[in-house]
């Protein structure tokens, strides 16, 4: 069994698309766009075979939950960036640019070396080794 795609809805589609090409190059594949209900989709490929379903439609609610807070259902990607090496140069790169650095890097008990940062709608990813 594998999971086929993670979805997230959006307020700004194209941000949040060049977030994910630019920081974890991403493949964009088209748009796909419904004139009917507004509805604006794309689905991001990753070297590994893993996807991630970007979306937008109008009337979606924002999420009034603030992001750094734990809450039930899905609450972060993990995103293996191969050795801490690579965690730690890629929490110094997006803080330098302005991204929310939310913990680390640091070694987890579990025995992940991780940070954890806020993509441009406040969705946790963690960037792990």
């Amino acid at each position: 069994m594998l999971i086929e795609h993670i979805a997230l809805w959006t307020h700004d589609l194209e941000r949040l698309r060049g977030f994910y090409c630019r920081y974890f190059s991403a493949r964009s594949g088209a748009k796909y766009h419904n004139p009917k209900t507004g509805f604006e989709s794309y689905f991001l490929s990753f070297d590994s075979g893993a996807r991630l379903e970007l979306m937008q439609m109008p009337g979606i609610p924002k999420d009034s939950a603030a992001p750094q807070a734990q809450r039930t259902g899905l609450i972060h990607i993990a995103i293996r960036l191969g050795n801490p090496e690579a965690v730690d140069r890629m929490t110094a790169r997006m803080r330098q640019n302005g991204v929310p650095v939310v913990s680390g890097p640091r070694r987890t008990g579990d025995g992940y070396y991780e940070s954890c940062i806020l993509d441009p709608e406040g969705n946790r990813v963690e960037l792990v080794a």
